[in-house]
């Protein structure tokens, strides 16, 4: 049940990227989470695209300059581990660095950034109930069994 909120200035992407840049952002949390890229999780992967002006970004109180890139991930607390954090701020990065055409060396490239919250358990709720770790371990380990086992 994972969100990611992308923020950026309009036009930083160009919009025939848009698209593939939400479908790579949520394969990659997915595949950092362990959990199976199928139908059922997709519909449970959220990625939002927020375009705002440029006059809508203020860099230490001032005009923002170059576009700047924020990409907000939500996930169950528990669902990644350290290493696995570490690999998707590093993936996250080069997916968004790539659909910016941004140079992955140069300054520009420092105006990605990724934050990761964990919403504790209990604090998550679908359809009017919590929703538990564990049923989300659970519901990836059938996901898993069900593609991985020969028919």
């Amino acid at each position: 049940m994972p969100m990611i909120d992308v923020t950026v200035v309009r036009g930083s992407i160009a919009p025939p990227k848009t698209q593939a840049l939400l479908d790579d952002l949520a394969t990659t949390l997915l595949r950092w989470e362990g959990a199976p890229d199928t139908e059922f999780f997709r519909e449970v992967t959220w990625v939002y695209l927020h375009e705002i002006d440029a006059d809508r970004l203020a860099v230490g109180g001032r005009p923002g300059g170059a576009p700047r890139f924020r990409i907000d991930i939500t996930v169950p607390a528990g669902a990644l581990s350290e290493r696995r954090k570490t690999g998707l701020i590093a993936d996250v990065h080069a997916t968004v660095v790539a659909a910016a055409e941004l140079d992955p060396h140069s300054a520009q490239a420092m105006h990605v950034w990724t934050l990761i919250r964990e919403v504790p358990e209990g604090n998550w709720g679908v359809a009017g109930a919590p929703v538990a770790f564990a049923q989300l371990k659970q519901a990836s380990a059938a996901e898993h069994e069900r593609i991985d086992s020969p028919r």
